[in-house]
């Protein structure tokens, strides 16, 4: 199977930051975050399939890509595909997580929940529908090399053509792409001797649209997998 042909080249920030040590939020892992008013009247909008969240308020305003906001225009280098991507250029719907391969704690957990995404849509025969787009905030350490030794550490098939791990070029790049642009803000912790650095960092997970428009945002350190699986099938299937 060959990767899609329309992926060619493929600041806000929040100020709650993640505990030291790279723990990922403790809110709820659904919903765009912020309030626990529910929505009285569901509110739909025409870039998007799923109504917004009924356990947020509509009021309430994310300072992270959240419902009906559409994906920034730019593109990121995909390393082990030795390419850039546009997000834009995605006409899939598409999942997004943010990372670094050197976490032990809630990057793991993440990662791993969009493994078993991959795993239901091969099983279930729509792999070729759907992307599923990793992007690391630690391009220093995260090269193609490391990258592709994680990919068998974590079971991912990075050679799926519906897995695309994104690097941007630099630190400044991630810092642009993944803080100013997702609102995912991340912060290097002072090294410990004798250890490498870890990050502080938002724990996101964000479902998109074959538009590029955002129908959910899930936070937490604990995804609801199965949850996350059945608005992409509602997501994919309209």
């Amino acid at each position: 199977m060959q990767r899609r042909t329309v992926l060619k080249s493929m600041a806000a920030v929040s100020g709650g930051l993640a505990v030291a040590g790279c723990l990922g939020d403790t809110l709820e892992t659904t919903g765009n975050g912020g309030g626990n008013t529910p929505t009285e009247t569901p509110v739909h909008s025409e870039n998007v399939t799923l109504a917004h969240p009924s356990d947020y308020p509509t009021s309430y305003s994310p300072e992270f890509l959240s419902w009906d906001d559409q994906l920034p225009d730019v593109s990121v280098t995909a390393p082990l595909e030795d390419r850039s991507i546009a997000l834009g250029d995605l006409d899939v719907p598409a999942v997004f997580t943010f990372f670094f391969s050197n976490c032990k704690t809630v990057c793991p957990v993440l990662v791993s929940s969009l493994r078993e995404i991959q795993t239901h849509a091969s099983n279930n025969g729509y792999d070729d529908e759907i992307a599923l787009v990793p992007i690391t905030f630690d391009p220093e350490r995260d090269t193609a090399d490391r990258l592709r030794t994680y990919a068998e550490e974590m079971n991912v098939d990075a050679d799926a053509d519906n897995w695309h791990f994104l690097r941007p070029d630099s630190v400044e790049k991630a810092k642009s792409v993944i803080q100013d642009e997702f609102g995912v803000r991340f912060k290097k912790q002072s090294q410990q001797e004798g250890e490498g650095y870890m990050f502080d960092h938002r724990s996101l997970i964000v479902l998109t649209n074959a538009a590029g428009y955002v129908e959910r945002a899930y936070r937490g350190s604990e995804p609801q997998t199965e949850r996350i699986i059945e608005d992409l099938e509602t997501v994919r299937t309209q």
